[in-house]
């Protein structure tokens, strides 16, 4: 029994020791609820710092650059493979994690990170329009809000610095496909976008008070973020571009280098318990991952015109991916102009 009891301290003086500490968390700017951090670092006895990213292209050259001391990346899944690929993630194997069994059975095997050796499910959305229904009252279901805007939206028009988001909604309204090398019709997107470009005020990722305060009436947006301005201002509408949208899934995963990667784990498992990936859900206004965490979502959430894609807009939406690295390279120099 003396033998048993020892055992059963040592065990858990281990797993304390585990978990103190700290954890570094590399994400997207004003995408991580409060409450989850609290909760995990009282939970775990572990002090969670976030930098934040307005772009995967610019957490892949953080984190390839290194000495970012960064243990947590949450790479978009088109970004995953890249990630993998360069060596850049540590293999933790989520799919043999307690919580795993509580993913949604959509997201257990996925093209990105086949059998889940590497990420775990975070928020997953779309990426289309937001508009001041007060100022247009025009159909919003379409990328002409920022490629072709009507008057009413002139100079008062943003655009996100996400090149993949970006560049898959010009080339679905200029009538393309996902990856296309079709060099007449990247001239089209390039010059339709340039010429656009005349009447946006910016390409960023600006503060929510900036559409509230109607500084901005339109962007390129995504359709979480979308539901936290309308709370604050009902003016604003999503739109699912009828020409076609990118559908994506941010995932949690551990950099290879990572100086806490015992608790990197332990947040891992954490998001992917139902009632932590409501708190995901009820902050940034996404769907995540996980089965069983709807009875803890906000109520607004169930049924939010920014969740619910509209009927006949379902088969717009196409799961993004990175294209081969020359086609790739064809769109990063296209953007790069359009930056400029």
């Amino acid at each position: 029994m003396l033998l048993k009891t020892s055992v059963i301290a040592l065990t858990l003086t281990a797993q304390s020791a585990l978990a103190e500490g700290e954890l570094n968390i590399f994400t997207w700017g004003n995408y991580t609820s409060p409450e989850l951090i609290e909760k995990f670092e009282s939970t775990y006895d572990v002090k969670v710092t976030l930098t934040e990213y307005d772009s995967n292209d610019a957490a892949l050259a953080k984190v390839k650059a290194g000495g970012h001391g960064f243990d947590i990346v949450v790479p978009t899944h088109s970004f995953v493979p890249v990630f993998i690929s360069e060596g850049l993630l540590l293999e933790t194997r989520p799919d043999q994690m307690e919580n795993f069994s509580n993913v949604d059975p959509r997201w257990v095997d996925v093209d990105w990170d086949p059998g889940r050796h590497y990420t775990v499910p975070y928020q997953w959305g779309t990426t289309g329009v937001l508009v001041h229904t007060g100022t247009y009252d025009g159909d919003i279901n379409t990328s002409a809000v920022f490629l072709d805007p009507p008057e009413e939206l002139k100079g008062q028009i943003n655009v996100v610095p996400e090149m993949q988001d970006v560049m898959n909604l010009a080339i679905f309204y200029y009538g393309g496909e996902m990856c296309t090398d079709d060099l007449t019709l990247l001239k089209k997107v390039r010059d339709g976008m340039l010429e656009a470009k005349k009447d946006w005020i910016g390409i960023d990722y600006p503060a929510f008070e900036k559409f509230i305060n109607e500084d901005i009436l339109g962007s390129v947006f995504w359709n979480g973020a979308s539901m936290r301005i309308r709370a604050d201002n009902p003016n604003f509408a999503y739109g699912y571009p009828k020409e076609g949208y990118p559908v994506w899934q941010d995932t949690i995963a551990v950099l290879k280098d990572a100086r806490n990667p015992e608790n990197a784990k332990l947040f891992q498992n954490f998001v992917m318990d139902p009632e932590n990936a409501a708190l995901i859900s009820n902050f940034g206004r996404y769907a995540n991952g996980t089965i069983g965490s709807e009875p803890f979502m906000d109520p607004d959430l169930i049924g939010a015109p920014e969740l619910v894609i509209p009927e006949g807009l379902e088969d717009a939406g196409y799961f993004t991916e990175l294209c081969a690295p020359e086609t790739q390279e064809l769109y990063t120099r296209i953007w790069t102009e359009i930056q400029k």
